[in-house]
């Protein structure tokens, strides 16, 4: 059985207009199917949850949207060897999609997943959070504290971003408004904790990026060396006085160049316990966790079947 989760309203209605066109393909294939389509933020966790839950059935379910839709379903999914997880990308950024190089067509998608050459066990990240309860959040992509994190938010509400979408220019909207971000951005004393062992100050931190995959932002290269079979976080910390050699690294990573500028630094390990001197915005996968001081990030190594 194939189970649909479908974002209609990703990237300003064009998951409704690549549904309808995957539907009539779907059914002139014959195959099995049933179809959820989200009405709003959390119907795609819930979705996820109610289908694997106790699942004791071979099935797949496919994520038809972005990678907030591929987050909300990977943060139901009840970790059950007989589902596979296939992505269709209908989103802005598709970071997810750009790393594991799938067709932009998305019935070329739909084809791989009806008729699958390949099947991978990939990494995926959670991040915990919260002083009195702690929460949880899975992500497949990436999870950052700071600056990063704050131009995710500042997307989620922006007008600008709609625009730039519709003209298929998103990447741009995350260039301007990281810009905006960095004018008004301050640095923040904090240290990380690698593994449990290793620990790292900082006097000048401006964000600080755990990857499962290189991308992020649209296209945004923050960790070249990210690698989603290998049990490892790849980390990017920027920290550094001069606020001007951010829009390096931002230019260097809109290239898929890796920075080599003096307070880029880059980490790779299972775990991470980053820690502020005050509260900065965090993000799951361009998904806001509001703002917090202390976040431990762990890579969950190759739990996650999916279709490639």
């Amino acid at each position: 059985m194939y189970y649909f989760i479908v974002n209609p309203n990703s990237c300003c209605g064009r998951g409704k207009i690549i549904w309808d066109k995957l539907e009539r393909t779907i059914k002139d294939s014959g195959v099995e199917y049933q179809a959820y389509l989200t009405e709003k933020p959390g119907d795609a966790k819930i979705f996820a949850k109610n289908l694997t839950e106790g699942c004791k059935e071979s099935s797949v379910i496919i994520a038809v949207g972005g990678d907030g839709t591929v987050n909300e379903i990977l943060d139901g999914y009840s970790m059950c060897s007989c589902v596979t997880l296939g992505y269709i990308p209908a989103g802005s950024g598709n970071d997810l999609a750009r790393s594991l190089k799938l067709p932009k067509n998305p019935v070329r998608c739909l084809n791989k997943i009806l008729h699958p050459k390949y099947y991978k066990l990939m990494d995926y990240g959670v991040l915990s959070y919260g002083d009195s309860e702690i929460s949880h959040r899975r992500f497949v992509v990436s999870a950052g504290i700071g600056m990063d994190a704050a131009v995710c938010h500042n997307l989620l509400y922006s007008r600008t971003r709609d625009l730039l979408h519709r003209l298929r220019i998103g990447k741009l909207a995350y260039l301007l408004v990281g810009v905006r971000q960095l004018i008004s951005a301050k640095p923040c004393k904090g240290y990380i904790l690698l593994n449990g062992v290793q620990k790292i100050e900082f006097n000048h931190a401006y964000f600080i990026s755990a990857h499962i995959h290189p991308y992020e932002g649209g296209g945004f290269k923050f960790a070249p060396d990210a690698d989603f079979e290998d049990g490892r976080l790849s980390v990017c910390v920027m920290n550094n006085r001069k606020k001007r050699k951010l829009i390096c690294v931002l230019l260097n990573s809109l290239m898929g160049k890796k920075s080599v500028n003096k307070g880029i630094r880059f980490y790779s390990c299972e775990e991470i316990h980053i820690h502020m001197d005050r509260p900065m915005a965090v993000h799951v996968d361009g998904e806001s966790c509001f703002c917090q001081n202390d976040v431990e990030i762990r890579c969950i190594g190759k739990k996650l079947r999916m279709i490639v």
